[in-house]
């Protein structure tokens, strides 16, 4: 499996006998696909650009710091004896996690005010406890969770992405598993949300050969969910989309075009200031770092 470091440090030129050590570039890593960053482009080209290729730093929110631990709350769940995956236990996991979270030098411990590291540690024990109303964590074993994939489609477009959780039933039926920490979609607008798990099948398919029996995504605050069932076509179409995409972002990253495109999203933007669309300036393209080769 390649890394996922962001760059590597590769040495100009040869070192040939009697000359000095020979200085050291950092050489942008080639680019894949996540779900996220594909989300990007679709919302906005030069959000995708000023994200994945400028780098522009962001600010930490509440959200993902929440997001986040919570996350690591259920992965430490799921790796405890099923027999030990009460409420209560996954209570003091959650609470344990928003801690050290909270700590000096943790992801929250410079988003989250003083005076209110206790809500935060109380929504994230919530939010864990969410999961009891969806299903019962003492019944099964996942197959995995936190898992890395990497792979590409039959044109060349590189995916990857971290999947939360994937269960295998002893029948052979395979569950794609997401949580989310946000409210669930407006009806209507569960498409988009599932978007995500679409990318996560054909991931699973290109790498294992089989179409998942069902995605879900597990809304947590609200202990609901969201299920549907890969069919050949629909994996099909979604190859083809991400390969239309994929060819979209490498000619605006050859061309370094990346246009903006406004919408009411704009209004949570962090990046106006460089955006001509709000009277702003993209910093220098520093040029498109090359698609990133898989197998």
């Amino acid at each position: 499996m390649s890394s996922t470091s962001e760059s590597e440090t590769t040495p100009e030129t040869a070192q040939l006998p009697g000359m000095p050590e020979p200085k050291k570039v950092k050489r942008p890593r080639p680019l894949a696909l996540s779900a996220s960053r594909a989300s990007d482009y679709r919302q906005c080209p030069l959000l995708y650009r000023l994200r994945t290729i400028d780098k522009l730093p962001e600010p930490k929110t509440k959200a993902q710091v929440l997001g986040t631990t919570v996350h690591s709350a259920l992965e430490n769940l799921y790796a405890l004896p099923q027999s030990e995956r009460t409420t209560a236990k996954a209570t003091a996991l959650a609470e344990a996690e928003a801690e050290k979270s909270l700590a000096e030098g943790g992801i929250a411990a410079d988003v989250i005010e003083p005076d209110k590291h206790a809500a935060f540690t109380g929504e994230a024990a919530q939010l864990v406890r969410g999961l009891y109303v969806v299903e019962d964590p003492t019944r099964f074993d996942p197959t995995s969770c936190e898992d890395y994939l990497v792979t590409s489609t039959e044109h060349g477009t590189p995916l990857h992405g971290f999947v939360d959780r994937i269960d295998v039933a002893p029948t052979g039926e395979v569950r794609v598993v997401d949580y989310k920490t946000g409210k669930p979609p407006r009806p209507g607008y569960e498409r988009t949300a599932l978007a995500q798990m679409r990318f996560y099948a054909l991931m699973y398919f290109l790498i294992r050969g089989d179409i998942p029996t069902q995605l879900k995504l597990i809304y947590l605050k609200n202990g609901s969910f969201l299920t549907l069932s890969p069919t050949d076509h629909m994996l099909t179409e979604t190859a083809r989309e991400l390969d239309s995409l994929w060819a979209d972002i490498e000619r605006d990253g050859k061309e370094g075009t990346f246009e903006p495109k406004t919408s009411k999203l704009c209004g949570w933007c962090n990046h106006k200031a460089h955006c001509p669309a709000f009277g702003g300036t993209p910093p220098e393209y520093p040029g498109w770092p090359g698609t990133r080769r898989v197998g």
